[in-house]
């Protein structure tokens, strides 16, 4: 997996670029087919705007953005996003929410005792 820092009108220190690494390779524990992730910080003025591009097998992409004052912090709240993103992405590669068998609905709505049957026949008479 690549992992590219790159800044636009300013930079960030060594330890930032550690730390940021660091926190970038832990994606792999969500979704094992990340082939790359490019960090770009861009330095306007006393804000800084983090964008993460996370590139994965079959073409899917995750993005995402954050402004704000320290580029660390910045780098972290993307980061949530994208993690957010990439959990959700493979939640619906798992289906989860696969729709009940057709077998399992139909015994859902069949009564369970003999005694309700036994007392709707009670009631009309």
């Amino acid at each position: 997996m690549q992992i590219e820092i790159a800044c636009r009108h300013g930079s960030v220190g060594e330890p930032v670029q550690n730390y940021i690494r660091e926190k970038s390779e832990k994606l792999l524990t969500y979704f094992e087919r990340v082939t790359q992730i490019q960090v770009t910080f861009d330095f306007t003025g006393n804000r800084v705007k983090a964008e993460i591009l996370v590139n994965a097998e079959h073409k899917h992409d995750f993005v995402s953005h954050y402004e704000g004052e320290d580029a660390q912090i910045c780098f972290d709240h993307a980061l949530h996003k994208i993690e957010h993103q990439i959990k959700k992405y493979k939640e619906q590669l798992q289906d989860h929410r696969r729709d009940k068998p057709l077998n399992e609905i139909a015994e859902s709505m069949m009564p369970q005792d003999d005694d309700d049957v036994e007392d709707l026949d009670d009631d009309d008479q």
